[in-house]
């Protein structure tokens, strides 16, 4: 974390949902920081107010006066929580855990902010608090989530989700459908762009020189041999092979109820996955808390939490910050990296 009080641009952080749980741990993250004495060079995008009833839900009442207006080009001030004044919206009419067109509007604003500053080279990474889809729509914002929003406003084609912890990480080929369409979607193509992109962000975030990649079978056992199932040799066995000829060091189909096992011990630098509960199951078994969602193949950097809104218990002063910590330190280490 000390390498992002080196840089001239700062980390930036996008609020969330002002309703969600968002402003609370981007609170409570920062007071981390604060306390730790270590003054980081981080701003936020989002609301005043908000941050302000966040330091009241959590108790921190003593961050209220620490609060500022900042403005990009210059330095943020240090010991203080930097806050690009986004929206201005009232405490009232934002009440905590109910989702709204104006809370769905307000956090599509503080993305596009954040990607604006990272795109102009004003900023140096941004973090995701997370935002609500039913907002998105609400507000006629035609996207389901982050990762589309960021693909769109930074002309990206090609690019995957890697979910990181200290010990495990998976990058997925399919992500949001139901199981019944995974085959369906499945092709050699598409396991061999998620294979290089894979190796390519990890060499690039990472700094690891020559990544192993595992690639998980589908099927019970990698598909035995073809008792249960050919997409092992009809697909994904094809692309590995396609892989391994680029020089890229992946092995598989390995049978997907060991090979989590196997990169927890260390034998691979990443796992990609057919599907998506193939990869989250074991990850947020052992990563549940210090979790962190990446977006790989973009022109800027971006890690997000590894959870949601979670309106049952915003405003409550309860939710944890230790994902957000976890990918505020990640966006400095890959800032850090690629200078």
């Amino acid at each position: 974390m000390d390498d992002l009080r080196e840089r001239s641009a700062p980390l930036c952080i996008s609020m969330g949902c002002p309703a969600g749980i968002g402003p609370e741990i981007t609170i409570k993250a920062l007071d981390r920081v604060l306390r730790a004495g270590k003054p980081m060079n981080l701003v936020v995008a989002g609301d005043i107010d908000i941050l302000k009833k966040a330091c009241s839900s959590t108790g921190l009442h003593s961050l209220v006066d620490k609060i500022i207006s900042w403005s990009p080009g210059r330095p943020p001030a240090g010991k203080k929580i930097n806050v690009i004044p986004v929206t201005k919206l009232r405490q009232e009419e934002v009440p905590w855990g109910k989702v709204t067109e104006t809370t769905g509007r307000a956090s599509y604003s503080y993305v596009i902010e954040a990607i604006r500053l990272c795109m102009n080279g004003q900023c140096s990474a941004m973090v995701t608090a997370p935002i609500s889809k039913e907002g998105l729509k609400l507000a006629g914002i035609n996207f389901p989530g982050h990762t589309e929003i960021l693909a769109h406003e930074t002309g990206t084609d090609n690019y995957a989700m890697m979910l990181a912890g200290p010990r495990l990480r998976v990058t997925l080929v399919t992500i949001h459908c139901a199981l019944k369409d995974v085959v369906p979607a499945l092709s050699k193509q598409k396991i061999l762009d998620l294979i290089t992109i894979t190796a390519d962000s990890l060499k690039q975030l990472f700094l690891i020189k020559n990544p192993r990649i595992a690639v998980a079978g589908l099927n019970p056992h990698a598909g035995e041999g073809g008792m249960f199932g050919d997409e092992e040799s009809r697909i994904i066995a094809p692309a590995v092979l396609l892989a391994q000829e680029a020089g890229i060091n992946a092995s598989g189909p390995l049978p997907p109820d060991t090979v989590f096992h196997a990169a927890w011990n260390g034998r691979y630098d990443a796992v990609v996955c057919m599907y998506h509960d193939q990869g989250l199951i074991p990850f947020k078994l052992v990563h549940f808390s210090d979790g962190v969602n990446i977006t790989l193949g973009l022109p800027i950097i971006r890690t997000s939490v590894d959870h949601g809104t979670a309106y049952d218990i915003a405003g409550k002063g309860s939710a944890h910050e230790e994902s957000m910590m976890a990918a505020i330190e990640m966006a400095s280490m890959f800032a850090h990296n690629r200078q």
